[in-house]
Order: structure tokens, then sequence, then C-alpha cells
């Protein structure tokens, strides 16, 4: 995958894994935020409702994020029994991929002025840098709404599902999402990179004004 591409420069190796954890706080303190906004603190109880990076960082997620090439954060927890209905718990899910887009579009500004000051982003290390924060963020997003627990993609199909279906769903979504995560990274498998990399052009198009090819 992308990151893997990078290991023989240091620099942009780098700024992808900070991209990553910089994109990944910010989408755990999201879903944290909008629990607690809609009533619910379990989140904040449990000390997840701040910036802090150590926080949110999950222990598989990190060693794939330093062995892969791509990583997860720690779930935030909430209880659904706080929350008013099936559309709370669906914006608690929309919030992290929100809080990623946000952060995008602020990246995508120092790019799109040196897009039209006609500066090549490659000619610049730290126009490079920032675009590299800028991609890891989309990956975290088109990443987190694949529809398979425990991602934010499988709280959009819950509603339509029974609840044994949904608890099913729930104990074997991890594992699917692990084999297929370890299938794309060492096998080559073209799953994840056929549902993300459409969704990854057209939010790179949005935030920065230019399409990118991150596979």
């Amino acid at each position: 995958m992308f990151l893997l591409n990078l290991i023989s420069q240091p620099v942009f190796a780098i700024s992808a894994i900070v991209g990553l954890l910089l994109a990944i706080t910010f989408h755990e303190f999201a879903h944290a935020w909008m629990a607690n906004y809609l009533g619910d603190p379990t989140a904040k109880n449990l000390g997840r409702l701040t910036l802090n990076p150590f926080k949110h960082l999950d222990p598989l997620g990190t060693l794939f994020l330093l062995v892969a090439g791509f990583g997860w954060g720690k779930p935030v927890p909430y209880n659904p029994s706080n929350l008013k209905s099936d559309a709370d718990e669906v914006k608690v899910a929309l919030a992290g991929v929100t809080a990623n887009l946000i952060l995008a579009l602020i990246l995508g500004i120092p790019l799109r002025i040196a897009t039209a000051m006609h500066v090549a982003i490659d000619s610049n290390l730290w126009l490079l840098a920032v675009e590299i924060l800028l991609e890891m963020n989309l990956v975290l997003i088109a990443f987190n709404i694949i529809p398979i627990p425990p991602l934010d993609g499988s709280k959009l199909i819950f509603p339509f599902i029974s609840f044994d279906a949904r608890v099913t769903f729930e104990r074997f979504g991890p594992i699917i999402l692990l084999g297929l995560i370890i299938a794309s990274n060492f096998f080559g498998s073209p799953f994840l990179v056929s549902f993300m990399e459409p969704i990854i052009r057209v939010l790179s198009f949005v935030a920065k004004g230019t399409y990118t090819a991150i596979f």
C-alpha cells in the first residue's frame, strides 16, 4: 500500500505515520464529542474526550501502523441507551469521518494556494508533508466507511437489519476486517483498494482540487 512505498523516503514515511496518528486522534475525539453532545457521557467519563493521541491508540492498530503501514484507533465506547434514536447513533458514527474531512479541507488550503501560484507541490518539502497529512485523513475516511464492524460504516446499515443479525455481525466483523487488511497488505488482495481508491480520489479533488492515487 501507499505507506509501504515510502520506506525509502524516511521524511515522507514519518509524515505519513504522523498524519495517520493525527487523523486517528481527531477522528476518535469527534466520536467522543458527539456522543457527549447527544447525551452520552461514557467516552468523557473514560477520558476519551481528549486530543491526547495516546488515549486513542489501539495496540493492534498501532502495530499494523508500524508494520503494515496502516492502522486504526481504539473505538470510542458509547451507550446507545443514552441516545435518543438510531439517528443519534448514526451521528456519532459520522462525526469521526466528518472531523477528518474538515481537517483535510483545512490542509488543502495551502495546497490550493500553491497550485494557484503555479508552485509544484513536489518541489517543496513542506508542501509535500502537508499533502501527505491531508491524504492520511482521506485514507482514514475511506477506510472507516467500509460497512464492516467495528468501522463507522457498519453503523449506517444497523438500522436496517435485525438485532440478532447485528450481534452476529459485530462478533465476526473484526475478524473479517482483519483478514481483509492482512490480505490487502501482504497478499495484494484488491478488495480494500477497489473500495477505497474511488472515494479517496473524489475527496482529494474536493479537498485540494486535484486527484490523488494513494495506492
